[in-house]
Order: C-alpha cells, then structure tokens, then sequence
C-alpha cells in the first residue's frame, strides 16, 4: 500500500539548522548543468539549492554560461568545463578536487552530445559511494543509452515518464498506466531511488512507495524540474538521507507550486516562481502541529 506524504512527515524530515555553523555545515553542491541551448537549466537547478539550505553551489558549466548566471545569482561559484564545437560540454574535462563536494547533481539541459555523454559516463565511476549523486533529464538520457556500464546504487533520479521509458524499454503509455509498479521495478533494478513525476508523484527505494499530492498544472512548465533537482540535491546536502531528500524535495516543491498559484493563478507560474516561494513552503511545514 502506498504512503501519502503530508506535511507532517516532511516536518519530521527536514534538517536542523545549527547556530555553530559555517558553509560546510550544510553541504557542497556540485551541480554539472546546462548547455548553450538550456542555460536556464543551470541557473534554475543551482540556486533552488542554495533557497532550499544547502551551504555552497559550485556550478560546472562551459564558460559561455559563467556570464549569463552570475549576473542572475552572485552567490554560485563557478567551475568553468572546455566547450564543444556545439555549445555543449566537452569530452576533455576533468573536476579538480572532485572529493570535496558531498553531493553531485548532473543532467539539467546538458544535451546527449556525443562529447557531454562522453565526458559523464567518464565522471561517474569517480563518484565515491559517500558522495550523493541526484540524476535528472540528460543525465538520465545518457545512462538510458548506457545501462550496462553504469553503477547508480543510492542515486536518486528524477525522470518523467519518457525518460523513463527510455530506461526500461517500456512504452510510457504502460509506465502511465502503472506508474508505481515502473517507479518501483527501477529502483529494484538500479538499486536507486526513483522519483516517477507527473500529477502525484511517486517516490520509491523498491520497496516502500509513497505518493506526492503537493502540486498542480502550474508545475507543468519549463524548468520547474531543473528546480525539483536542485532542491533534492540541496537537501541531500543537508545530510538527509536519499529517500528522505526525495520525499521532502518532492513536497516541498509541490507546494511551492500550490501557493505561488494561489497568488498568481495556475497559468503564470515561472519556474522561477517555484524557487521564490520556497520560503513561504518551508514555513508552512516548520510551523505544522
């Protein structure tokens, strides 16, 4: 039987903010995002964490989009990745100081190119088993087009039914009509946590499912997934646990959506909306009996 995740529960989940504290106490976010095409996606995934607590965000990122982000969020860091031809992350790049980041968020509007596939499926086997790894859209697309060689125990990934579809070999109009059977096979196979989204969300570790009710259409825009992924990788920043990052990442987010449309109408909410009423989110959870 499925859970329903309410705002009790994510009270019960959210990280405790220390008084004695630094950047570090919170986290490190290295976010891999965007492209020439998507340069959004990068800036949309890379501050929703920082909204939601985590304590630093490195962006890497080709350097065309250093100029456009940092003129929109001053408080990202910057790691600059060598460029293809394309506008699209090149093979030839290598993290420095790869360690140091607890969390490695990866795939908002990177594109399939052949170099950005390259250069991710040559990064993953250096992603320590202590480190979080959140997995979204292109990231999802490239191991889709790589299953045997990739390794995704307690990742958490974020497809919707397509992506998913690519995964599993499976039609989404058959993820569609069992959407929890499909979230759950993944997480099984992968031995990862899987966020199904779409109305209700699903969330599952492959054994317990749990169901999102947060939300409506207005979360059916560009961009509100680069906002889920960072707000996940924020949380799991805040040493939550995988499943319990997802969980609260997906409420969270949801109802950001909720009260931002009670203001501005379910039509026009921009993503951007999403990552501003994350506070008003936040305090409706914290101040729940």
């Amino acid at each position: 039987m499925a859970n329903i995740i309410n705002k009790k529960l994510i009270n019960s989940l959210l990280p405790k903010r220390i008084q004695n504290s630094n950047k570090s106490t919170f986290g490190r976010v290295l976010n891999i995002a965007g492209s020439a095409f998507y340069p959004g996606a990068a800036f949309l995934s890379s501050i929703s964490a920082l909204r939601i607590g985590a304590g630093y965000v490195s962006l890497a990122c080709i350097p065309q989009l250093i100029s456009i982000v940092s003129s929109m969020a001053p408080e990202i860091t910057y790691i600059s990745l060598n460029s293809s031809s394309t506008g699209c992350i090149d093979s030839n790049n290598k993290i420095k100081d790869l360690s140091t980041y607890n969390v490695i968020s990866l795939g908002c509007g990177i594109t399939t190119n052949d170099t950005t596939k390259n250069f991710i499926l040559n990064l993953l086997p250096q992603i320590s088993e202590r480190q979080r790894l959140v997995i979204d859209a292109d990231g999802i697309n490239i191991i889709a087009m790589n299953k045997s060689d990739i390794y995704l125990k307690n990742a958490i990934i974020t497809p919707h039914p397509k992506e998913l579809s690519r995964l599993l070999n499976v039609s989404v109009a058959e993820i569609n009509d069992n959407r929890e059977k499909y979230a759950r096979i993944t997480s099984q196979t992968y031995e990862c946590i899987t966020v199904l989204k779409g109305n209700q969300t699903i969330v599952t570790n492959g054994e317990k499912i749990y169901i999102n009710q947060s939300g409506n259409s207005a979360l059916a825009k560009a961009g509100t997934g680069d906002v889920l992924t960072g707000i996940i990788a924020g949380l799991s920043a805040q040493k939550l646990s995988p499943l319990d990052a997802a969980l609260a990442g997906v409420f969270i987010h949801g109802l950001a959506g909720d009260i931002a449309s009670s203001d501005m109408t379910e039509y026009s909410v921009l993503a951007s909306d999403v990552i501003d009423y994350i506070p008003f989110a936040l305090r409706e959870i914290i101040t729940v009996e």
